[in-house]
């Protein structure tokens, strides 16, 4: 097939997808919240009492064994443990076409190559998950972002982390089913909260309409799922909230975009390697719920499915446009964890160099208001960087000076976003125990001669990586779940 027949026949399944979901987890939602009331529910409506006990109820799956032996404690309705207790036991087996070899082969990509992960993340796939307006406007709802941008990153790695490390998708012991499964009720709530309903029960009535602006209770504290419930949506136009394109499409900014960043950078990897790290992200998402029709399995066709998605999105604009300040809460987060004062201006130089330039004006990113001598730093040390990479493995073909600079300003992200246990969004664990064998093993870099390691420890710390815990905990967004996602993947 030719890549404009190819690019036909995803452009009739996109369609398509923009208003089918998950009937799964929507059937699972409803089941718990049934119908709701007619107006602007009360603040003690049982729906948002079904939410928390919900959220209260997942938390304990903290592992994948968990979900095999779970049973609701006490305090639970009958209803609500059964609704769950039948999601987990359909949604939580690995597709039959899971290929142990390639998701064991990407996991120890991400162990070899998982300090690098925070600069991709935070400079590469946040930012290109904020391209299409209709993703940004759920997530600019109520401002969830913009206020507590620090606490959807952290809750982004903490669906990365339990996936991508060993045994997190194949081993009892991992976490990384257990997490997704999480993920994928929020979304269900998400999109339940916005269409006042079952997505799977809308019908004509709400596919070719709107769901009307509700006004909100004066004096009543505004959560995320009350501005989500109250602030309408046009499914003609916008097709179905976290609906499978959008889905299929965060999936990608997670899989092929790290990829495709560590390519611009110049330290990609071989084919094998690339298609076995998409592989193991397409595992993810049929756990998430993701269409398989529309899952990539090279970086060509990654390319092409997401430069045709982002046609697609920037066709159908929102007003006011939500991007922008999306993108300068991000930028501003990634700035204040930089220490040096000529490098806090980075981040959209970094993203910029990373995205590119389309991207960078979706979000409002304007780099000509970057001062000279970050710039002049920025580009010299880049540029000096790959060109002293491509002479020297002329002789040694792993070394990467890029790949040092990379690595300490990921540190830098992972120390002051991750890493601190004193931030909101307090690990379970369960999780918090490989991460902390995981960041340790990131300390030094194998590929790199012992005079590298030690520059990158002028600038990153002497010694072993560590994550910070304590034993107080602030607390979490108002409204927010204890799992939930800074975007719905």
């Amino acid at each position: 097939m030719t890549d404009a027949q190819l690019r036909a026949a995803n452009e009739a399944e996109l369609n398509a997808m923009q208003l089918d979901t998950d009937p799964l987890a929507d059937d699972t939602i409803a089941r718990i919240l049934g119908p709701w009331p007619a107006g602007m529910p009360e603040a003690d409506a049982p729906q948002w009492q079904a939410i928390a006990t919900v959220n209260r109820v997942i938390a304990q799956w903290t592992d994948n064994a968990s979900l095999h032996t779970w049973q609701p404690g006490d305090g639970v309705p009958a209803p609500i443990a059964q609704a769950l207790r039948d999601y987990v036991d359909a949604a939580q087996a690995l597709p039959p076409w899971a290929d142990a070899r390639k998701i064991a082969r990407a996991e120890q990509l991400f162990m070899e190559h998982g300090a690098l992960s925070c600069l991709l993340l935070f400079c590469a796939s946040l930012p290109e998950c904020y391209v299409i307006p209709d993703l940004s406007a759920v997530l600019h709802t109520s401002g969830q972002l913009e206020q507590h941008t620090e606490y959807r990153i952290r809750a982004t790695a903490a669906m990365i982390f339990p996936v991508m490390l060993h045994g997190g998708l194949t081993r009892p012991q991992g976490c990384g089913v257990a997490q997704v499964l999480k993920v994928r009720l929020i979304h269900a709530t998400i999109r339940n909260l916005i269409l006042h309903g079952n997505p799977q029960d809308a019908g004509g009535r709400l596919r070719s309409g709107q769901v009307p602006a509700l006004a909100l209770q004066a004096g009543v504290p505004v959560t995320m799922y009350g501005a989500m419930y109250a602030r309408g949506w046009n499914l003609a136009q916008q097709g179905a909230p976290c609906n499978q394109e959008e889905q299929a499409y965060t999936l990608l900014t997670f899989g092929y975009v790290f990829l495709r960043g560590m390519r611009r950078l110049g330290i990609g990897l071989p084919p094998a390697d690339e298609e076995a790290f998409l592989h193991a992200w397409n595992v993810i998402g049929h756990i998430l719920g993701i269409d398989n029709a529309l899952m990539v399995h090279n970086m060509h066709q990654g390319a092409s499915l997401m430069a045709q998605m982002q046609e697609r999105g920037r066709a159908s604009p929102v007003t006011p446009d939500p991007r922008p300040a999306l993108g300068q809460a991000l930028m501003q987060t990634m700035a204040q964890a930089i220490p040096w004062g000529p490098a806090k201006a980075f981040p959209p130089l970094m993203t910029h160099y990373l995205c590119g330039t389309q991207t960078a004006q979706d979000l409002g990113i304007d780099t000509r208001a970057v001062p000279w001598t970050s710039k002049l730093l920025f580009h010299g040390l880049l540029g000096t960087a790959r060109a002293i990479d491509r002479l020297v493995r002329l002789l040694l073909p792993r070394f990467s000076l890029t790949r040092m600079l990379a690595r300490a300003v990921s540190y830098q992200f992972m120390s002051r976003l991750l890493m601190s246990q004193t931030r909101p969004l307090q690990l379970p664990e369960q999780l918090l125990n490989p991460m902390q064998e995981a960041v340790a093993s990131w300390s030094d870099d194998p590929r790199a001669p012992a005079w590298v390691n030690r520059l990158e420890d002028r600038l990153t710390t002497t010694g072993t990586w560590r994550l910070h815990t304590a034993t107080a905990a602030r607390p979490q967004p108002q409204g927010a779940a204890h799992t939930a996602p800074q975007t719905p993947a």
